[in-house]
């Protein structure tokens, strides 16, 4: 993988390494600082609230962050790993106006306020389950590449991740406890072997997050001016996390994955610890990193699908208590919920059942079973449904939905009543290569059987604009965008390129 110096936005190539945090911590890298990362915490009162994170090898104080008024806001170091320590620095602007901002001796002008035209961008899966180190850093980001070409032209105001930020799959690999993982597990691991099997997985996950940081500079200059709100999905713990079984999350082992895996998401995707969670999140214990923004005429809301996963549920009480919650909040024009798993799809209980009935199929049970259409969690599913209905039909808002994880780009449809119309946007592979084409049509016959989870609200998988299929098998990013009050959705296409504006 390629090193980067980057500082002060300004990229400089450094040699070459094998993509190892241990060769990143050698004396022969010269990487001196990463950042800074920007990411929205809050918006209220009509100030947002903003944190800048940044990646540092030196022991020495950051200069602080200074604002457009002058005030200076200290860097505070959260955590340290292997050399390099993530330091925070957390500020606010008005949310009516621009907002600028200098760190690391550059001055940076976020794209402008939040009340008038927006301009959104949407990512998911950033990563492959395996190699995903080894791979060509420019062929693995062309698409973050391109995002950033765009946001030159037409600045972006917000960057949604929409889960798989990281794939933390080969993390489990090189240590005796978890080297079997989920497969099989020791029966009764002692307490030091679970503390070094934490260093090891805690080291693992770092390595992920800053060799993404390292190898992108395109999405670190994105990521300086445009903040960013993440979800967590599997792949950011393990592959088919809370739909293996039982038995294997609730263990030694598995608690320790999870604990790891969600200390290094809230460090590098959210920018914090526990006891210090931005506003936004619904809980402050962060049990569920469920949250929510309210921004002028739009809220966008983020269930967290993971925390409180099991086999037999999506979201546990924590998670459906925000959700709740929209019935009861101020109406707004425009909701936008970011469910990294897409809530609207083809008839997937068709091929959950024949899957289940062929034992050569049965190790794809746990992928079929994250999904909302599962038939483990189908009155779920119309719960969350109906909610949504309900949001639309009391606040008279308009409800868009945006999803990743399945490698692919489409969209889908489902009647809310009252002329209104559910739209659910799958953007999914900013990284990811996608599925062989066959994939692509299997689902696209599945999705022509249709599915109506709610009485007389049919659910239609749609062909994207200029695409003649429903699926399409290639590397994508979304971009929402609003202009004199009305919304598009703009898919950008590894080879067909952008699609024409869809109003939503």
């Amino acid at each position: 993988m390629a090193e980067f110096w980057q500082i002060g936005g300004h990229v400089q190539r450094a040699g070459r390494d094998s993509g190892s945090l241990g060769d990143l911590n050698g004396g022969s890298v010269g990487v001196g600082v990463l950042g800074p990362v920007l990411f929205l915490d809050d918006i209220r009162d009509g100030q947002v609230w903003l944190s800048a994170l940044v990646l540092t090898r030196d022991d020495g104080d950051l200069a602080p962050l200074i604002c457009d008024d002058g005030a200076a806001h200290p860097f505070r170091e959260l955590a340290c790993e292997a050399g390099w320590r993530v330091m925070r620095a957390r500020f606010r602007g008005e949310a009516r106006s621009t907002i600028r901002y200098s760190a690391l001796g550059t001055t940076y002008e976020l794209a402008g306020a939040f009340g008038g035209n927006l301009n959104i961008a949407f990512a998911s899966c950033n990563g492959e389950e395996h190699g995903d180190l080894d791979r060509d850093p420019e062929e693995r980001n062309v698409m973050w590449a391109r995002l950033l070409r765009e946001h030159k032209v037409r600045p972006f105001h917000l960057l949604l991740h929409g889960g798989d930020q990281i794939y933390a799959d080969e993390v489990t690999q090189g240590h005796p406890l978890s080297e079997d993982w989920p497969d099989h597990l020791p029966k009764d691991p002692s307490r030091e072997g679970l503390e070094d099997l934490r260093a090891h997985l805690r080291r693992g996950f770092f390595e992920r997050y800053v060799s993404f940081f390292l190898g992108c500079p395109d999405m670190l200059a994105l990521a300086a001016t445009v903040p960013s709100l993440c979800q967590w999905d599997d792949h950011d713990i393990c592959d088919g996390w809370g739909s293996l079984r039982r038995s294997r999350t609730y263990s030694p082992i598995g608690q320790t994955l999870f604990d790891v895996a969600r200390e290094t998401a809230l460090l590098f995707q959210h920018a914090c610890v526990d006891g210090d969670l931005p506003g936004r999140f619904h809980d402050p214990e962060g049990l569920s990193l469920s949250w929510r923004i309210d921004l002028p005429d739009l809220r966008i809301v983020a269930p967290d699908l993971r925390s409180e996963r099991t086999r037999r549920q999506v979201m546990g009480r924590i998670g459906w208590e925000m959700m709740d919650d929209l019935l009861n909040a101020m109406p707004t024009r425009r909701l936008i919920v970011v469910s990294s798993v897409p809530l609207l799809g083809p008839r997937l209980s068709i091929l959950e059942a024949v899957m289940v009935a062929i034992p050569q199929m049965q190790k794809y049970e746990d992928d079929l079973r994250d999904q909302w259409q599962s038939r483990a969690h189908r009155s779920e599913w119309r719960r969350m449904l109906e909610l949504l209905r309900s949001i639309s039909e009391l606040g008279q808002t308009d409800i868009t939905i945006v999803s990743g994880e399945i490698h692919l780009a489409t969209r889908g449809t489902m009647p809310l009543g009252q002329g209104r119309v559910l739209h659910q946007l799958i953007a999914s592979g900013v990284a990811h290569r996608a599925p062989p084409n066959a994939w692509a049509r299997v689902l696209g016959w599945l999705a022509v059987l249709g599915d109506s989870p709610l009485s007389g609200a049919p659910i239609r998988m749609q062909r994207l604009p200029g695409q003649r299929r429903r699926y399409v098998a290639e590397r994508n990013t979304l971009t929402l965008r609003r202009v004199d009050g009305e919304w598009g959705a703009i898919w950008d296409l590894e080879q067909s390129g952008p699609t024409a504006p869809l109003p939503v």
